[in-house]
């Protein structure tokens, strides 16, 4: 059963925020693949997402690094729900969550998440978050999440 997930384009889980998910609606959330332990998701640069700094500053604002960690919590958990038995019964809760902020963030955010264990009753993805930087894209954050696993019985 687990090695049977029901992959398609993304396209149940993004109806699935759109829909029943309006903090992750409103910041534009995208599931671009969704695959067996991997999902890559998105959320579009938009001015309401950047910090202010007083007095202004050279260039676009960067993204609040609140988004890239709710990014990275998000993309960290629905990651390994993909590993549950059954994705859609069972639940996941983030036990902790670890941020490392590379470099400032001034476009689209990229998140891809992937699993490194999912244990009988805990899991645990690395994700990775990408921006066009003016070097090319860069990851400007990385994460580590432990979640607790409730497969649905």
């Amino acid at each position: 059963m687990a090695d049977q997930f029901p992959v398609d384009d993304g396209s149940f889980l993004q109806a699935y925020i759109d829909d029943h998910h309006d903090f992750l609606s409103w910041l534009g959330t995208r599931v671009a693949s969704l695959e067996r332990g991997r999902i890559v998701m998105s959320v579009p640069y938009d001015d309401k997402l950047t910090n202010t700094h007083p007095g202004g500053s050279e260039g676009r604002p960067e993204i609040h690094g609140g988004v890239a960690a709710t990014l990275i919590d998000t993309a960290g958990g629905l990651a390994l729900r993909t590993t549950l038995d059954e994705p859609f019964e069972g639940g996941v809760a983030t036990i902790n969550l670890n941020v490392n902020y590379l470099q400032r963030a001034t476009n689209d955010l990229t998140a891809t998440a992937e699993v490194v264990r999912a244990g009988g009753s805990v899991g645990v993805s690395e994700i990775t978050v990408e921006s066009e930087t003016e070097e090319g894209t860069r990851p400007v954050a990385t994460g580590q999440g432990a979640y607790r696993l409730f497969r649905g019985d």
